[in-house]
């Protein structure tokens, strides 16, 4: 499967990358896919470092974006979504604990792409594994306006 014209991933499952339903989208888990190809895989704090989980929840986070502006309504410019939620969820070693530094990457993503005001509330959340050995994983909630 190829990205879309947005530049949204595929899915890579029976599941549908984002959907809007009464003004929200919802995207699905977005990891650090580059022409749908996993571009960095490890576990946080044992094979890879803040820096480069930083740098992959960027690229998830744009891959998140992505996926969300494919499912906006004809007419609606790319601009014109406000990130409520953002959850990141990061595979790393037990000992591990500077969560809100990877997905700072994430933010600053969003940061950049949307502005400040643009930013979401979000989780951190520390887990043992992720599809395909993705350091990290994002999923976003977004009003249209």
């Amino acid at each position: 499967m190829s990205t879309d014209q947005t530049g949204a991933p595929a899915p890579q499952g029976d599941y549908r990358a984002a959907l809007v339903h009464d003004g929200v989208v919802y995207t699905a888990g977005m990891t650090p896919r580059v022409n749908n190809e996993l571009s960095v895989r490890g576990v946080v704090g044992a094979t890879l470092s803040v820096q480069q989980a930083h740098t992959a929840a960027g690229i998830a986070a744009a891959n998140a974006l992505a996926a969300a502006r494919s499912v906006l309504p004809a007419g609606v410019a790319s601009d014109r979504i406000r990130c409520l939620r953002m959850t990141v969820y990061i595979a790393c070693a037990p000992t591990f604990h500077a969560l809100s530094a990877v997905a700072d990457g994430a933010s600053a993503r969003i940061r950049a792409e949307l502005g400040a005001d643009a930013l979401p509330v979000r989780a951190a959340i520390g887990v043992q594994t992720l599809p395909s050995g993705a350091p990290v994983e994002i999923d976003l909630i977004a009003a249209v306006f």
